[in-house]
C-alpha cells in the first residue's frame, strides 16, 4: 500500500510476536504451568477481601473535594451542634434518626381510626428495648433532646391535644397555630388536598425518632431493634407502613455484593457452553471442547490475578468492582476467539511451534490494538473525582492486562499441547489415537465404517487445497453471501439510510438524558428503604430542603449599606421559582424585630452587640446560628425553604442557581445542605464524561496510527468511537438510564470495546492483498466476521444474567454493556466494513514488495523448503483453469531462475499439485512465483537437460509438511507456449492467458 502504509510499528510488533509464539511452541509447559503457580499465589489476596471492602455510599460515590465538603467543614467548626437544644433544620449531617411512613388505606388519614394506629405504633417504639450486655437501652435514653424532653413530632401533639374532635377540626397547611407556636406541618403531612389553607384530606403522616451523636454502637443497636419490629406483624388495619433509618441505605448496599456472586457463577456456566459450542467441531481430532473451555478458564485466572494483587496491595474494594469479572470475560473470551480463528488458518502440516508463530503474527497485534485501548481508558478513568471509578478502574484495568498476558501465554501454550494432540491424530476425549481422515473427503484411509464410527472413530480432516482445517459453515456465510451482499451498491444506500437513522435517534436521546445517581437506586429493587422512598417522593416531595445561607466572614451587620446589600441579596433567592417566599428563618430578622419593639438603635456597633447575648438567651435556637468569638460574629446563617424539587434535574438546577445567586451577592455568602453532598455529581458529571471521552478517544486515535498501517483507517477507527458513544448515550437515556458515576464508568469501557470490533476489521482490511476495497471488504469479514460475533455473543451472554438482578447498579451495567456491544457489533461487520469501500484510496503494493515479503516470512519461519511441490491427489480441468486465468506472475529475487543450459522451456500452471515429469527440473530455490486470490503458488520450470526435479531433494516428509501450492511444468498442457529459451527470462507480470 504504498504511499500511504505506516506499518513501521506495526510490522516489527508482529514480527517479534511471531518469534514469540514460536519460543512458547518450543516450551508449552513452563508457559501453561506459570500462569497457574502466579494465580494461586496472587489469589491469595482474597484473604484480606473484607478488610479492603470500602462501601461507603459519600466516600465512593460523590466528588472528591467536592464543593458542599468543603462547605460542611466549615458549618461543623463554626456551628456545632448541640444535642441538648436539638434542632434537626440546624444538621450538617443527614442525623442520626428513624423513620417511618403511614399511608392510609382510604382517602383520609386525619381520621379517628388511622390516627390511632399511628399512636399506638409510636407508643411501641417509644418503648422498645435493646439488650447490650448487661444493660438495657431505650429510646429516652438515646433520644435528641430539647429542653430536657425527646424530640416530639409536632402532628402528635396535635392529635392528642383535639383528640377524638380531631376529625372536625379545621387544620391549615402548612403552618397551623399551636398554642402559642407556630407548627410547620409540611414534613408531617403529605398528600394534603386543602380548601384554601385548610386541610380537606391528608394522604399520609411521616414520623422522626432523633437519637443523639454518641456512641454509634449504641444509636446502632436501637435502630436495627426499630427495623426488626418492622418485620414483626404489626396488625394494621387501616394504615400500611413504610420505614428507614439513617444506617438503611448504607446497609442495604452493602448487602447487594450478595446479589452478584451468583450471577457470576452462572455466567462463567454461560461463557463456557457457548465458548464450547461455538468451538465445536464434528471431527473427534480436530474438536476445539477443551480449547474453548481453557480460554474461558483463561479469562478466570485473569480476574484471579488481578483482583489478588490489588488486594495485596490495598486498592479498596468497591462494590462496583464486582461488575469487572463479567467485563473481563467478554474481553478474555473475544481475544479466543480471534487466536482460535488465526490457528485454523495455518497449516495442519506444519510444526505447532510454527502455526503458533504464525498465528501470533496475524492476531497479536490485533489484539495488543484492543487491550491497549480497553487499559489506556480505563487508566484516564483515574482523572475522575469519584472514588468508586477509581476503584473500578484500576481493578478493571490490571485484569485487562493479566487478561492479555494469559491469552498469549498460557492460552497458547494450550493451543500447541492440543496442536501436539492433532498432530498424532488422538480423539480429543480419550487421547488415543484414531484412524485418520482423508484431507477433504473426511473418509478413513482404513476401512470405511459406518456414519456413526467415523464421527467418533474418525479424524483429522483438513482442506487439502491450502493445509488448513476445514472452515467453518459461518465463514463461507459470510464470504459467500453477507459479503458479497453488503458491497452491493443498493446494499450500501441501505447501510449509509440505517446509519443516519442511528444517528438522528442517538442524537435526539442525547438531548434527552438526565444527569445524577438517585440515591434510592443505591439499595435493592425489593428493599424496604426503597418502598420508603417512594412513598416519601409521592406524599412528601412539595417541600424540599431546607437551605441554609451561611455569611461566612466577618460582616458588618450594623451597617446600614451592608444590610440594604444583605436584603437585596435575600430578595434574589426568594424571587427564585423554587424558594417558598412565606418560609424564612433568619436570627438577625427577629433580633431587628426585638430590637424595634424594645426601641434598641441597632444600627450602633455597640448596641448591637450590647444587646445580642441577651437577644439569644430568650432564643436559645437562634444561638446556634451566630459563631461570636472575642465580641466579633465571623460568622452567621439565616434559612430558606425549597419546594417542589422531585427530580435530579429539579435538584440539578436547585443547586446551581443556589450557588450563582450566592456568588453574585456583594455580602461573602455560601450555601449549604446535607444532600448537597451527594448533588456535587451534577457539577462535575458532564464535564469530567467530555474531559474522559475526549482525552481517551485522542489516545485510541494515537494508538490506532502506529498499529494499524494505514492512516485513514485509524481515523475510521477513532469515527467509530464517537459514533458508538454517541450511539450509547442516546439510547441509554431512552432506556431510563441517568448519567452519573455508574453510567460514567460504562462509558469510559463504550471507547474500548468501541476500538475492539473496528479495530479487528479495519486492520484485516489494510492487510488484506486485494485489489478492490469490496474484496478486501469481504475478505476481512471472511476471515474475522465470525469471531467477531463470537466475541460479542459472548459478551452479551456475559452481562445478561445481570439484567436479573434487583440492583441498579448491575442492570445499569447491563444495559449499557448491550448498547455498547451492540452498537459496536453493527459498526464492525456493517458500517465500517462499508465505509472503508468509500475511502479505499491506498494502491497495492508492487510485486517486487509482496516477493520481499514473502521471502522475509520465510526466512523467519525458518522454511528451507518453501518451495518443495506437494504430492497430492489429483483435480480436474475446471480447477486448473481458476488457477490460472487472469492472473500473473510475480518475480523471484533471484535473477537467475535456473542455472541450466540455454534450452527450449516449456512452462505451464496446474492446481492437482502432480509431481511434475522426472525428465524436467528446475532448482526449488529459485523458482518464482505467482499469486491467486491472496495465495502463493510455485512455478516449477521443467528442462529436458536433467532427468530430476531439484525440488526431489527436498525430504519427501518434510515437503508434504508445507502449506504450498506448487505449480508444475507441463509440456503438454493445453494453450500453454514456450515464454522463453531459458528460465531466466521469466519475468515479473507476464500474464498466462
Amino acid at each position: 500500500m504504498a504511499g500511504c502504509n505506516t506499518d513501521c510499528v506495526e510490522r516489527p510488533i508482529s514480527i517479534g510476536f511471531m518469534k514469540f509464539g514460536r519460543f512458547v511452541g518450543r516450551h508449552p509447559w513452563w508457559f501453561f504451568l506459570c500462569p497457574l503457580f502466579i494465580s494461586a499465589c496472587l489469589g491469595s489476596g482474597f484473604y484480606f477481601l473484607e478488610d479492603r471492602e470500602a462501601n461507603d455510599i459519600e466516600e465512593q460515590f460523590t466528588p472528591v473535594n467536592g464543593p458542599a465538603k468543603l462547605e460542611r467543614l466549615f458549618v461543623q467548626e463554626n456551628f456545632p451542634q448541640n444535642d441538648s437544644v436539638f434542632s434537626n433544620q440546624r444538621l450538617y449531617t443527614d442525623g442520626v434518626y428513624a423513620s417511618f411512613i403511614a399511608v392510609s388505606k382510604s382517602p383520609n388519614i386525619l381520621t379517628q381510626d388511622a390516627l390511632n394506629e399511628i399512636l399506638k405504633l409510636d407508643k411501641k417504639l417509644r418503648e422498645l428495648n435493646v439488650s447490650m450486655g448487661d444493660e438495657v437501652l431505650t429510646y429516652d435514653g438515646l433520644c435528641a433532646r430539647k429542653f430536657n424532653k425527646c424530640m416530639p413530632n409536632k402532628i402528635l401533639d396535635v392529635v392528642h391535644y383535639y383528640g377524638d374532635k380531631i376529625e372536625r377540626t379545621e387544620l391549615t397547611f402548612p403552618f397551623l397555630r399551636f398554642g402559642f407556636t407556630s407548627v410547620f406541618l409540611g414534613y408531617s403531612v403529605g398528600g394534603v388536598t386543602l380548601n384554601s389553607t385548610v386541610i380537606k384530606s391528608a394522604k399520609a403522616v411521616r414520623l422522626f425518632y432523633f437519637l443523639k451523636h454518641g456512641n454509634r454502637s449504641r444509636t446502632d443497636l436501637w435502630l436495627n431493634g426499630f427495623l426488626k419490629e418492622f418485620n414483626t406483624n404489626l396488625n394494621l388495619t387501616f394504615v400500611k407502613v413504610t420505614y428507614s433509618t439513617s444506617l438503611s441505605r448504607q446497609v442495604e448496599f452493602e448487602a447487594n455484593t450478595k446479589d452478584v456472586i451468583p450471577l457470576f457463577s452462572i455466567t462463567y456456566v454461560i461463557a463456557i457452553v457457548f465458548s464450547i459450542l461455538s468451538c465445536l467441531r464434528f471431527d473427534c481430532v480436530r474438536n476445539k471442547v477443551w480449547v474453548a473451555t481453557f480460554g474461558v478458564l483463561s479469562a478466570g485466572l485473569a480476574v484471579l490475578s488481578s483482583f489478588g494483587m490489588m488486594l495485596h496491595i490495598g486498592v479498596p474494594f468497591v462494590m462496583t468492582v464486582a461488575n469487572s469479572p463479567f467485563l473481563i470475560l467478554g474481553i478474555g473470551v473475544d481475544d479466543m476467539f480471534i487466536l482460535i480463528s488465526c490457528w485454523q488458518q495455518t497449516n495442519v502440516h506444519d510444526k505447532v511451534e510454527d502455526r503458533l508463530a504464525k498465528t501470533y503474527k496475524e492476531a497479536a497485534v490485533s489484539i495488543t490494538i484492543t487491550t491497549l485501548t480497553d487499559v489506556l481508558a480505563f487508566y484516564i478513568g483515574l482523572m475522575t473525582p469519584f472514588r468508586s471509578v477509581q476503584s473500578f478502574c484500576l481493578y478493571t484495568s490490571a485484569a485487562i492486562l493479566f487478561c492479555y498476558a494469559y491469552s498469549i501465554t498460557f492460552f497458547g501454550a494450550f493451543l500447541v499441547l492440543n496442536g501436539r494432540r492433532e498432530n498424532s491424530n488422538k480423539h480429543w476425549l480419550t487421547c488415543k489415537e484414531v484412524a485418520e481422515a482423508g484431507p477433504t473427503t473426511g473418509e478413513s484411509k482404513a476401512k470405511k465404517e459406518n456414519k456413526w464410527f467415523n464421527l467418533c472413530c474418525v479424524g483429522g480432516a483438513y482442506d487439502q487445497h491450502t493445509g488448513r482445517e476445514e472452515v467453518q459453515p459461518m465463514n463461507h456465510f459470510f464470504k459467500n453471501y453477507y459479503g458479497p451482499f453488503l458491497t452491493k451498491s443498493g446494499s450500501k444506500a441501505l447501510v449509509i439510510l440505517l446509519y443516519a437513522t442511528y444517528l438522528s435517534v442517538s442524537l435526539y436521546g442525547c438531548f434527552q438524558i438526565q444527569e445524577g445517581i438517585d440515591l434510592r437506586n443505591l439499595a435493592a429493587d425489593d428493599s424496604y428503604v426503597v418502598k420508603y422512598y417512594n412513598d416519601e417522593k409521592e406524599y412528601f416531595s412539595e417541600y424540599g430542603p431546607n437551605i441554609m445561607v451561611v455569611i461566612h466572614k466577618e460582616f458588618a451587620y450594623w451597617d446600614e449599606k451592608n444590610m440594604s446589600d444583605l436584603e437585596t441579596c435575600v430578595e434574589d433567592f426568594k424571587s427564585l421559582s423554587f424558594i417558598e417566599k412565606n418560609i424564612f428563618t433568619s436570627w438577625l430578622k427577629s433580633y431587628k424585630y426585638y430590637g424595634y419593639h424594645t426601641k434598641l438603635n441597632l444600627t450602633a456597633e455597640d448596641v448591637f452587640k450590647k444587646n445580642l447575648g441577651l437577644f439569644l438567651r430568650f432564643y436559645s435556637d437562634f444561638k446556634q446560628d451566630i459563631n461570636i468569638t472575642n465580641n466579633s460574629i465571623h460568622a452567621s446563617r439565616f434559612f430558606i425553604q425549597t419546594v417542589n424539587i422531585s427530580t435530579a434535574i429539579d435538584e440539578m438546577n436547585m443547586l446551581n442557581k443556589l450557588r450563582d445567586t450566592a456568588k453574585k451577592c456583594p455580602v461573602p455568602l455560601m450555601v449549604y445542605h446535607p444532600a448537597f453532598i451527594y448533588h456535587d455529581q451534577y457539577a462535575v458529571i458532564i464535564t469530567n464524561t467530555i474531559q474522559n471521552v475526549g482525552v481517551t478517544t485522542a489516545v485510541m486515535l494515537v494508538i490506532s496510527l502506529l498499529l494499524i498501517p494505514n492512516p485513514l483507517c485509524s481515523l475510521w477507527v477513532t469515527f467509530s468511537i464517537a459514533s458508538v458513544i454517541l450511539g450509547v448515550t442516546g439510547f441509554m437515556a431512552l432506556w431510563d438510564v441517568n448519567l452519573d458515576a455508574i453510567s460514567m464508568i460504562i462509558l469510559v469501557v463504550c471507547i474500548g470495546f468501541s476500538v475492539d470490533f473496528s479495530a479487528h476489521i479495519s486492520y484485516a482490511f489494510v492487510s488484506s492483498k486485494r485489489g478492490s476495497g469490496n474484496d478486501k471488504a469481504v475478505e476481512a469479514l471472511y476471515h474475522l466476521g465470525y469471531p467477531i460475533v463470537q466475541g460479542a455473543v459472548s459478551t452479551i451472554l456475559g452481562v445478561v444474567v445481570l439484567s436479573a438482578s434487583k440492583n441498579y447498579i448491575f442492570r445499569t451495567f447491563f444495559k449499557i454493556m448491550f448498547l455498547v456491544i451492540f452498537f459496536g457489533l453493527f459498526h464492525g461487520i456493517m458500517f465500517i466494513p462499508v465505509f472503508l469501500t468509500f475511502f479505499d484510496l491506498c494502491i497495492r503494493e508492487s510485486p517486487a514488495k509482496i516477493t520481499k515479503e514473502t521471502e522475509q516470512e520465510s526466512h523467519a519461519m525458518g522454511n528451507s523448503q518453501a518451495m518443495c511441490p506437494q504430492k497430492s491427489g489429483g483435480e480436474d480441468d475446471d480447477k486448473d483453469k481458476q488457477i490460472y486465468v487472469n492472473h500473473t506472475f510475480l518475480s523471484d529475487s533471484n535473477n537467475q531462475v535456473c542455472q541450466s543450459p540455454t534450452n527450449p522451456v516449456v512452462w505451464s500452471v496446474t492446481l492437482n499439485n502432480q509431481p511434475p515429469p522426472t525428465d524436467q527440473v528446475c532448482l526449488a530455490s529459485t523458482v518464482p512465483m505467482f499469486k491467486v486470490d491472496g495465495e502463493t503458488y510455485d512455478v516449477h520450470m521443467h528442462t529436458p537437460s536433467n532427468n530430476a526435479l531439484a525440488s526431489e531433494t527436498c525430504p519427501q516428509k518434510q515437503a508434504s509438511q508445507e502449506d504450498h501450492n506448487c505449480v508444475t511444468g507441463n509440456n503438454l498442457h493445453e494453450g500453454i507456449t514456450p515464454a522463453s529459451t531459458n528460465c531466466s527470462e521469466v519475468t515479473s507480470n507476464e500474464s498466462i492467458n
